[in-house]
Formats: structure tokens, C-alpha cells, sequence
């Protein structure tokens, strides 16, 4: 029977994509795993300390990862977000049809392809779409590309590998500490995946669209957003949605990983602005690419992200923004992240 996604094919695909990170000596290799594991410890009190949230260690694992580990973990949480709506989505469909099938492939070379090329930029990520109620998230820090970024930008390997542990321990304090937030998310997306046409022709559609995107994307032509390729208006009120709460999540991170301060990471204001310049200078074809992939709009969720959450505790204080989490209501609107003062107004929080 055909699904949406062959998500063997997607993970066999990227797998052969995937590029190998840097080639270190068997010791050395140990000894950074082995430093990684123990910052990501630390992180927890002082992650802890700064934003006054608290979330259960126990049943969040870290794990360090190399590449095709961290892709095959993607491939496994994005099949976990889509096949309970599988059903519907295919709804209509000849499921022994030619088109059928050969749609299923189709987006799983692309989702593998993708995959691939993020893997070589990703330095952690907290597993929030695990597969299996009952399996906790983990962190997972992908020590090859951490180590890559650190070399590249001639930081302090010790302070940078606990800088990236403060960014992610804080998502997984996101999401463990507010019981609401995965299944809030969960369903945003999965309501946004529902509205998407995904009868044959419009699947045709789709891929032609997004071949002739990646072909100028490869030239390093400007091209539209694969998000922009597929969102009828109505879908594009619910992106708005969608960035306005990534926004806040990247942002709250990216505030506590500056925020925790010189006493803990002596390099931390080197350490952002070598890698800030790296966000913002990519190369031609990387640049291309993030543009197809939306990856432009990622870059700004940590820059307006951050910009609203400094101004709200600039305003009422921690204790104050805090009040963001109480329930899906006390969310920022798109409107109120640009405007924090909205926010605050509108939620009245105690500093």
C-alpha cells in the first residue's frame, strides 16, 4: 500500500547523501564526546537558575550523534508526526495507483536530501516529535559538527561545547517544564499538514514546482521558499502562528545562552559574534539553499525571538515572561512579537 512517505527510501536517501564530518584521532574524539556529555550536565543548573523553569531530568536522555544517526532520528520524528494524519491525508487517493507510489518516493528523496544537507549544519537538538508516546525526547548533540563549528570559528572548544549545551538544554527545559507545549505544537502542525491538497495532480504540481526551485537554487539564482511554493492564504495565517511560537522558543534559548554570562563561559560575547558573522555570511550555494528551505526565516525566528524576549524581561521581569508558559492563550500573536509591549498589555504579568 502506498503512504504519503517512504520513509526507508527517505532515510536510505540521505544516508548516501550525507557527508562525513571531520576526521579526528580516536582519542581526541573521546575526550570532546566526553567533555560534551558533561556540559550538558552542567547546563541543567544553570539553565535552571537563569529562567526559573524546571523540567525533569529523568526520561530526557543526551546523546551525542554523528550525522546519519541525527538524520535517522529526523526521519523517525517526522514519521511520527505524520502518519496519525496519514489517513486523512490520503484520503481520495488510489493507494495502489502509479502516481501514488511514485508521489511517496518523490518526497522522500526530497525529505532525505534535506535532511542530509542540515546534517552537516545542526549542532543539537532536543528530539521533541520522538516516536512513541511513551519514549521520552532526548538531547542530541552532534559532536562532529560542533566540533567542525568551533575549529571554523577559532573559539574556546570547552566554553563553546557548553555555550551549544545551554541553547539546547533550554529546549528541553521548554518542553519539559510546560506539559502543554508538545501537544500544542503537535497539533498546529498537524492541522497545517490536513490543509494541504495532496491529491495526485497537486502533488505533480508541488514536485515540479520544487525541481525547478532547486535547479535555480543550484545556480545560485534567488529563489522562493518551498514553504511559499505550497501555502494557499488560509495555511499562511497558521505559518504565521507556527513562527510566531518558534520564534519564541529559538529566541528564549538564544537569550540564555548569552544570558548565563562571562562567569560561566569566560568567551561567551567572541564566541556570538564570530557566530552570528557565520549565520549571516554564508556561502553562494548555502545561501541559495536556505533561501529554498526557509532556512532565511529561521535565522530571523532568533533574531525577533530574542528581540521580544529581552524587551518583555527588560519590562516585568523573569518571573514575568514566565507568565508565556502558563497556557497556549499567553502565546505571543505574530502582532505581539513585534511589539512586545502589546503582549505585556495584554497579559498584565506581576514582575
Amino acid at each position: 500500500m502506498a503512504a504519503l512517505v517512504d520513509w526507508d527510501l527517505a532515510a536510505r536517501t540521505g544516508s548516501r547523501l550525507v557527508r562525513g564530518g571531520p576526521v579526528l584521532p580516536a582519542s581526541e574524539a573521546r575526550a570532546a564526546v566526553e567533555e560534551l556529555r558533561k556540559a550538558a550536565v552542567e547546563a541543567r543548573s544553570h539553565v535552571r537558575a537563569f529562567t526559573g523553569l524546571d523540567a525533569p531530568v529523568a526520561g530526557a536522555p543526551v546523546e551525542d550523534v554523528d550525522r546519519p544517526t541525527w538524520l535517522r532520528a529526523n526521519v523517525e520524528g517526522f514519521r511520527a508526526l505524520v502518519e496519525p494524519v496519514e489517513e486523512q491525508l490520503l484520503r481520495g487517493r488510489d493507494p495502489s495507483s502509479a502516481v501514488a507510489t511514485v508521489g511517496g518516493g518523490l518526497t522522500a528523496f526530497e525529505l532525505g536530501a534535506v535532511l542530509a544537507w542540515l546534517s552537516s549544519k545542526v549542532l543539537g537538538q532536543f528530539e521533541v516529535f520522538a516516536p512513541g508516546e511513551s519514549r521520552p525526547g532526548r538531547l542530541l548533540l552532534v559532536a562532529p559538527n560542533i566540533v567542525a563549528a568551533e575549529r571554523e570559528l577559532g573559539v574556546d572548544p570547552s566554553d563553546f561545547r557548553l555555550w551549544v549545551c545551554l541553547h539546547e538544554e533550554t529546549h528541553r527545559v521548554q518542553f519539559g517544564a510546560v506539559p502543554w507545549l508538545r501537544a500544542h505544537l503537535v497539533g498546529e502542525i498537524q492541522g497545517l499538514l490536513t490543509s494541504i491538497d495532496s491529491t495526485p495532480g497537486a502533488v505533480a504540481r508541488r514536485f515540479r514546482e520544487v525541481a525547478e526551485a532547486l535547479m535555480a537554487a543550484a545556480r545560485g539564482r534567488t529563489v522562493p521558499s518551498l514553504a511559499d511554493l505550497v501555502q494557499t492564504p488560509e495555511q499562511r495565517v497558521v505559518v504565521e502562528r507556527l513562527t510566531a511560537v518558534m520564534s519564541l522558543l529559538e529566541g528564549h534559548a538564544d537569550v540564555v545562552m548569552d544570558g548565563v554570562g562571562p562567569e560561566v563561559v569566560p568567551s561567551v560575547a567572541a564566541i556570538r559574534e564570530r557566530f552570528q558573522h557565520r549565520r549571516t555570511h554564508p556561502s553562494k550555494s548555502d545561501a541559495a539553499l536556505r533561501t529554498l528551505l526557509g532556512m532565511d526565516a529561521k535565522m530571523r525566528q532568533y533574531r525577533d525571538g530574542a528581540v521580544f524576549v529581552h524587551a518583555v524581561i527588560d519590562q516585568v521581569g523573569m518571573a514575568g515572561f514566565n507568565q508565556v508558559w502558563s497556557d497556549p492563550s499567553a502565546l505571543p500573536t505574530p502582532a505581539e512579537l513585534a511589539d512586545p509591549a502589546a503582549w505585556v498589555a495584554r497579559l498584565r504579568p506581576a514582575s
